[in-house]
């Protein structure tokens, strides 16, 4: 009798992990609307020639774009960094609306923030007609400490688009793979900003094998679906010694007038002292002195390439949809377009 009783609590047992396991999000799921994908994350909307014909070269089919960041100030969160639309996107595009959020928000006063987020997106969207609006991504760098905080504030954004019929996704970085899943309908895995670009040792902090491959055992078994977002950019870090001073964005670093080539073209030292005013989106402004150095760092392709091929062993249905970070026509230039068609198409070549 005890044997019977025993056999029928382990059945029992079984079947209910079966059951939670059918009900919650599991690996691999598919996320939806699945098609080749961009970030735009610039603060005026105007594509020119080569970002429009870079969208139709790949048929790409989806563009997350962000809207405005949610910054703390004197204890309140408030919107900053606010996009510019001088430009539309093309009707058959499906544009994913971003709301970029600092962890500083997640330790101010956060009652309403919900709903103030996606009151603004929603309209944002309306305003400027933007196509093909299914749901609303939030991007953030939480931590261990501010997570309860933040997994609270989107229930409630997921509660306030559910009634609209929108799906909520969210932004997933390799050192929170290890924690509990968002409540979220699907994830973007962000493949870049691997290493800290304030240390002038990481041999590259946008993109390195040894800094991604760590995680690589959290990935299978994470229950949110995913998809991935694969770098093409690149940074001009400023350094004055050993010390950071700030990330520049396009600097024309051929002005002999101001910067010296030493050697190749992956560092500069500073040979006349100039301000550059709105680094970092407006938020400030730099000063160069003579003997600062910019380190150039890439998105190698090979180097991505290798490492998609490995991660797609681990986790292939991440790559059913793959996102590159970000359309600028800098960013294009630095893959081939074969390079492209190689990521955009890796799940359906295997």
């Amino acid at each position: 009798m005890r044997n019977l009783f025993l056999y029928a609590f382990v059945a029992m047992a079984t079947a209910l992990g079966a059951f939670v396991t059918a009900c919650r999000p599991n690996a691999g799921a598919d996320v939806p609307d699945a098609v080749p994908s961009v970030y735009y994350w610039r603060t005026t909307l105007a594509l020119d020639s080569t970002e429009r014909a870079f969208l139709a070269d790949h048929r790409v089919g989806k563009v997350y774009l962000r809207l405005f960041d949610v910054v703390a100030r004197e204890g309140k969160c408030v919107p900053s960094a606010t996009i510019t639309f001088n430009d539309t996107l093309p009707d058959t595009m499906r544009v994913v609306p971003v709301v970029f959020l600092t962890e500083d928000c997640l330790r101010a006063d956060i009652a309403g923030l919900a709903k103030h987020i996606v009151e603004r997106a929603m309209k944002m969207c309306a305003t400027h007609k933007l196509p093909g609006v299914k749901e609303l991504q939030i991007d953030c760098d939480w931590t261990p400490t501010s997570r309860a905080a933040y997994y609270n504030l989107l229930r409630q954004v997921r509660s306030l688009l559910s009634a609209q019929g929108m799906r909520l996704s969210v932004t997933v970085r390799l050192h929170q793979l290890s924690q509990p899943e968002p409540p979220a309908d699907y994830g973007v895995l962000m493949l870049y900003n691997t290493g800290d670009f304030r240390n002038r040792q990481s041999r590259n902090p946008i993109f390195a094998t040894e800094d991604v491959e760590p995680y690589l055992p959290h990935l299978k078994a994470y229950p949110l679906p995913l998809c991935a977002a694969y770098p093409n950019f690149r940074w001009q870090r400023l350094f004055s010694g050993n010390d950071f001073k700030a990330l520049l964005y396009s600097e024309n670093l051929r002005d002999s007038t101001v910067y010296e080539p030493m050697g190749g073209d992956s560092l500069y030292r500073v040979v006349q002292g100039r301000t550059l005013h709105g680094v970092l989106r407006g938020a400030y402004d730099v000063h160069l002195s003579p003997g600062d150095e910019v380190l150039v760092s890439r998105a190698h392709p090979d180097e991505v390439l290798r490492l998609a091929h490995k991660i797609h062993q681990v986790r292939p249905s991440l790559h059913r949809q793959v996102i590159f970070y970000h359309l600028d026509n800098p960013s294009i230039e630095n893959y081939k377009p074969d390079d492209y068609e190689t990521l955009y198409r890796l799940y359906e070549v295997h």
